[in-house]
């Protein structure tokens, strides 16, 4: 697993910080989502993530056009081209990948890198398709940062509902990656320097819960994942090109215990 940081270079770094972001988690209300720093490891340009539990590792997009699948200590498993010019946004579905390129085309692929097809548009896209996670209902949930917005849609692009990032309070303008826990149903967004470099946490119908503040954890985070077997996340940042582990508490209501994790990888 990530290794932790040494003490002291936590020390250096806390020092470094305004006292509002001193120490390794920023405090949210006792029901509210928690997250404790446990790792990073460098990866050059990480700009998607989706976390798989067959082989317990985690799926990168990284702005060129291959995907690269790595353990969770960051070794490389599998390398493939996926037929677009890059690659901006990746997830599973339905036992495949699911990625897009940020400039309107898509394609769909086993996980040993074969085509299901051609690479395709979908209808109602704009640009800037920049994360996306599937519901239980097989929707594709994706984030764009122009127009910022939050759309629901089905795997073959008719839009279902969107949310404005710019109607929200705070606004969240910059989106760049999406994760669901499938636990609660519950989006977690992340929003890069250009906005508020935060996390937004959503309920399953759309409800901004609250955010969270990253700059303890880097600058301009553009992918995240969820384990929730284990009760992890994994964000990745472009400022320092590199992913950081965390052990996470997902957000529960007042008095209610957080759910189970379930089961974990497939392997060990």
């Amino acid at each position: 697993m990530f290794p932790p940081r040494p003490e002291s270079e936590s020390t250096r770094c806390a020092a470094l910080l305004p006292p509002l972001f001193f120490g390794l988690a920023v405090t949210l209300p006792a029901s509210a989502l928690d997250l404790k720093l446990s790792g990073f490891y460098d990866l050059n340009r990480p700009a998607s993530l989706d976390y798989d539990p067959d082989f317990c590792g985690l799926w990168i997009a990284n702005e060129g056009p291959e995907v690269i699948l790595v353990t969770l200590d960051g070794h490389e498993l599998r390398r493939f081209g996926t037929g677009l010019f890059r690659v901006k946004a990746i997830t599973l579905e339905d036992g495949g990948l699911l990625v897009g390129d940020g400039f309107g085309s898509y394609q769909r692929l086993t996980r040993d890198g074969a085509p299901l097809g051609e690479p395709f548009a979908m209808g109602g896209t704009r640009m800037d398709t920049e994360g996306m996670a599937i519901d239980d209902d097989g929707l594709i949930v994706k984030v764009e940062d122009d127009p910022a917005r939050i759309v629901w849609m089905t795997g073959a692009g008719e839009i279902l509902r969107e949310i404005d990032g710019h109607a929200l309070s705070p606004m969240l303008t910059e989106p760049q990656g999406i994760a669901r826990d499938p636990r609660t149903g519950h989006l977690l967004v992340v929003d890069d320097w250009e906005g508020t470099n935060s996390l937004f946490e959503f309920d399953s119908g759309g409800r901004l819960l609250g955010t969270t503040p990253l700059i303890a954890y880097g600058r301009d985070p553009e992918g995240i994942a969820i384990r929730p077997g284990a009760n992890q996340l994994f964000m990745a940042f472009d400022g320092g090109a590199r992913i950081a582990a965390f052990d996470y508490t997902p957000t529960v209501a007042p008095g209610t215990e957080p759910p189970d994790p379930g089961a974990d990888c497939a392997i060990s």
